[in-house]
């Protein structure tokens, strides 16, 4: 997956730590923008889409429970 790239994921949004991640039904995790805050979606199940920047940070564009 290179740098930039759009992703449409399903998962679960945790806390790592400080950090909020999603992981997804296959296992992966991916940090979420750490200037925004998800807490009202911890522990829920969520559709996110967003785009790659860097190695496993994912900037959310739209995130929805499902």
């Amino acid at each position: 997956m290179s740098r930039g790239s759009r992703h449409d994921l399903i998962g679960i949004v945790l806390l790592d730590g400080k950090r909020t991640i999603l992981r997804t039904e296959d296992g992966g995790e991916w940090h979420l923008d750490p200037d925004r805050s998800f807490s009202r979606y911890l522990g829920q199940r969520v559709r996110v889409q967003g785009t790659r920047d860097g190695f496993d940070l994912l900037s959310v564009d739209k995130i929805s429970l499902i």
